[in-house]
């Protein structure tokens, strides 16, 4: 034992760089495979936690008032039913923001959905004007128990927030969906308009969702039902966009543990060969093969330990300390369940996997015999081939030559050495087209289906002519599309989809096709791609919709790009739909801007120039804004790819430097220059690096395209948002990954070149 240490610790005095990179880099690994359980955590747990404890409903159902709801209680399956409650819409501001809210009338919480309050207290009696916001409606409004929220009637029209709870039910999404607000019933109708009601159905068994839509749409009347929303749906807006970080974390991290792993093979079996006669000696003196194994084991398994203790440490002690949405993250994930095994079982994974690629390349230690084998003359490179001959016969640069010689002379070390450089240099590939395809969302967003920058609500009391005559009055509005948003029951009736009507056949809304033509003559409509995988279909295919009782016939002629509601989003023209209904007026508007306009500006004085109340307008919602952290991200990863990436770089240059030396005494003897020795082992560096990065780009390209479009057609805004990152982006990170590779081996090179004649053969012998 005391043998084995200290072999161990005198490899580490000589290894002290590459032991510190392996540490690093299983820290890196392990940090970030971490921080994605944590996102995972994040984005399924807290909507799984109010969800239990408050009993939700897993069908939500909005009619109209005159609707029978009771009737949905005795359906089979329905274990229990919250409502039927009294809901009207209307439009509240507090400390400058503004947001449309759907107010649901009641007196008690109900026993199904009931709201968990966070602050504050439940609607009192003696408080007719007071209301309970739903936490996410809360928040944009800046809003707390007290603050008082202004109605679009005037100075006299208010209501006072007396608490603010956790629900359920799908959070508020600006411009895209209304927040919640509970006030007693005798307030809604007075408050509100396009009223109606709403039931909550808990089910027997949550599998049984679409059939239960289907029951009850049937038992209501297609005609009566306006909406219709489930658990599913509601999980899916929550998990959101933390769902995502947390799948390009695991997949990074995974990547990089592959690579991490790769590296530390390359390292022990670069080093085996270079240390043959150590090994033998430690043989002769009586260590056994098993002995020699735990040697190179025990000493890596120590540096993946080390580092994995390091990282679990620092994710625990300082995740939560982490900005924005990955620091909330960690410290809701810490007060989870399951935190704990994460902790620990993270961790440990990644030190069986480091084990197991150790004990591979350290098996071979073992086979080491105890008496070296005599190197054969030949050359360590072998013959010249013909095209090196052929090379140098034109009068090429020798070391140019012989440097490309070297470089690919044994093809399975050579290509195992280009396979483990090119590994990072790949996922350093895809990070960089992930990071260029969130830049395209905010630099070009009319390629990514947000052509508009605004969305304007008028009032009821202000005409379609008054509205538009207020939009164009602003210089910076270049377009204004008419347009109208319903919810359309799909066929089978067991889902609600959004049915848009935008623009005009004279002036259509440009919308951002991914695959056939835009719609233009009657009854055409393109779709998002979650809608045609709700309903089976392809461009091309004819689809039918309930809308208020009447059936809307579809011909779909092209996808879209479509970031809003998962993609279940069907748009036509204006013109398209007042055919199914004649007095179908406008009751919101896409703006475009001109280029270089500030939306939050022109929203600001969009608002002051209608008068109090007169226009509800609203930023469209990019859905990159979510994805800011993943910049972070993408720049920790870069660096842990990088790292590993240099570990293989160095275990190549010294696996290189020590096998060249017996070439080194021939080149000597037929004359070449210190110098000239150094330009060969740099071009073979080179080389190597020049193919593996050559690799990197013919895999890395097509395989981020791929990933991108396959995250976009699961999440419904579909295929055709990859970007990749521009020829000027990629020329640079090629040229940087050679000049780094040949400046790291100009150093070694030269020591190496300028030995003494009689260092090198004792060496050689």
């Amino acid at each position: 034992m005391r043998a084995t240490l200290r072999w161990a610790h005198s490899d580490l005095r000589t290894h002290r760089g590459e032991a510190l990179f392996l540490v690093l880099a299983t820290v890196g690994v392990v940090t970030s495979l971490l921080l994605a359980a944590a996102l995972f955590g994040y984005a399924t747990n807290p909507w799984e936690r109010v969800f239990t404890q408050s009993r939700g409903a897993h069908v939500s159902i909005h009619t109209g008032p005159s609707a029978d709801t009771a009737r949905l209680a005795g359906l089979a399956g329905v274990e229990s039913v919250a409502g039927p409650y009294p809901t009207a819409s209307t439009t509240v501001a507090s400390r400058g923001a503004r947001a449309s809210v759907e107010l649901r009338g009641t007196t008690e919480r109900p026993a199904v959905g009931r709201p968990l309050l966070v602050s504050g207290r439940w609607l009192d009696p003696g408080r007719p004007d007071g209301v309970v916001l739903e936490s996410s409606l809360a928040r944009a409004l800046l809003a707390e128990p007290g603050d008082v929220l202004t109605l679009p009637g005037g100075a006299a029209a208010t209501l006072t927030v007396l608490g603010v709870a956790d629900s359920p039910e799908p959070h508020y999404r600006q411009g895209e969906q209304p927040g919640l607000a509970w006030a007693l019933p005798s307030t809604v109708p007075r408050t509100g308009t396009d009223r109606g009601q709403v039931i909550g159905l808990r089910l027997t068994d949550p599998g049984d969702t679409d059939y239960a839509v289907q029951r009850a749409v049937t038992v209501l009347g297609a005609g009566a039902v306006r909406e219709v929303a489930t658990w599913q749906q509601a999980r899916a807006e929550a998990q959101g966009d933390d769902r995502l970080l947390g799948q390009i974390l695991g997949l990074f991290g995974l990547g990089a543990l592959v690579a991490a792993g790769l590296a530390v093979h390359g390292a022990i079996g670069t080093r085996i060969r270079g240390h043959l006669r150590d090994i033998s000696v430690l043989k002769a003196i009586g260590f056994t093969p098993g002995q020699v194994m735990r040697v190179f084991l025990l000493q890596h398994l120590a540096y993946a330990l080390l580092g994995a203790v390091a990282a679990a440490g620092l994710t625990q002690a300082l995740g939560s300390r982490l900005p924005g949405r990955l620091g909330d993250a960690v410290g809701v994930w810490q007060g989870l369940p399951g935190h704990a095994a994460t902790l620990v079982v993270v961790p440990v994974g990644v030190v069986l996997f480091i084990g197991a690629t150790t004990g591979l390349a350290a098996w071979r230690a073992g086979r080491v015999p105890p008496v070296p084998v005599p190197r054969t003359a030949g050359p360590a490179g072998g013959r010249l081939s013909g095209v090196a001959r052929r090379a140098l016969g034109l009068r090429l640069p020798p070391a140019l030559v012989l440097g490309w010689h070297k470089a690919f002379t044994r093809r399975p070390r050579s290509l195992a050495t280009i396979v483990r450089l090119a590994l990072p240099l790949t996922l350093i590939v895809v990070a960089m087209s992930a990071w260029t395809t969130i830049d395209r969302f905010h630099r070009t967003p009319q390629e990514m289906g947000l052509a508009a920058a605004l969305t304007v609500r008028a009032d009821d009391g202000l005409s379609d002519a008054a509205t538009r005559e207020l939009l164009a009055r602003r210089p910076e509005v270049a377009a204004a599309y008419p347009g109208v948003e319903v919810a359309a029951l799909v066929p089978g009736q067991t889902a609600t989809i959004a049915l848009r009507g935008l623009g005009t056949r004279t002036d259509p809304y440009p919308y951002t096709l991914a695959e056939g033509r835009p719609a233009h003559g009657f009854d055409e409509a393109v779709a998002g791609q979650g809608l045609l995988d709700l309903l089976d279909v392809r461009v091309g295919d004819w689809v039918r919709m309930t809308v208020s009782g009447r059936p809307q016939i579809l011909h779909i002629v092209g996808r879209s790009i479509e970031p809003e509601n998962a993609g279940r989003v069907v748009s036509t023209s204006l013109d398209t739909l007042r055919e199914n209904d004649a007095e179908l007026r406008p009751t919101l508007y896409q703006v475009r801007l001109r280029d270089g306009a500030d939306p939050h500006r022109v929203a600001a004085e969009l608002s002051a120039a209608a008068g109090r109340g007169q226009l509800d307008v609203h930023t469209v919602t990019n859905p990159a804004d979510g994805l800011s952290p993943l910049r972070s991200v993408v720049v920790g990863l870069l660096g842990v790819l990088a790292l590993i990436g240099l570990v293989d770089l160095l275990t190549s240059i010294g696996g290189a430097l020590r096998e060249s030396e017996r070439d080194l005494l021939a080149f000597k003897a037929i004359g070449l220059s210190p110098r000239q020795i150094t330009a060969i082992t740099v071009t073979a560096t080179g080389c190597t690096v020049g193919a593996a990065v050559a690799v990197a780009l013919a895999v890395g390209l097509p395989l981020s395209s791929w990933l991108i479009d396959a995250q976009g057609r699961s999440s419904g805004v579909g295929a055709g948002i990859a970007q990749a990152p521009s020829p000027v982006a990629l020329t640079a990170f090629g040229a940087t990954a050679l000049l780094g590779a040949v400046a790291l081996a100009a150093l070694p090179a030269t020591r190496a070149s300028r030995r003494r004649l009689a260092d090198t053969m004792s060496a050689v012998a």
